[in-house]
């Protein structure tokens, strides 16, 4: 349960320092037989920082009721 617990807090800690992930997708522009265009097209997936704090307060919570059992 602390594993758990701490685990937890760590992805928290990284949902609050990037709050961005970007990533790109391929998309065929013009296909002329032989001859063919792609594009490069950027994606992004955004979050509040207070989601990653929200996770943090939540693995804190089960980081201490895994020591209050002891």
């Amino acid at each position: 349960m602390k594993v758990t617990g701490f685990v937890i807090m760590i992805i928290g800690l990284a949902l609050t320092i990037f709050t961005t992930i970007s990533y790109f997708t391929s998309r065929k522009v013009l296909d002329l037989g032989t001859v063919e265009i792609t594009r490069e097209e950027p994606h992004y997936l955004n979050w509040s920082p207070f989601i990653g704090l929200a996770v943090m307060t939540i693995g804190g919570f089960i980081l201490l009721q895994a020591r209050k059992k002891q």
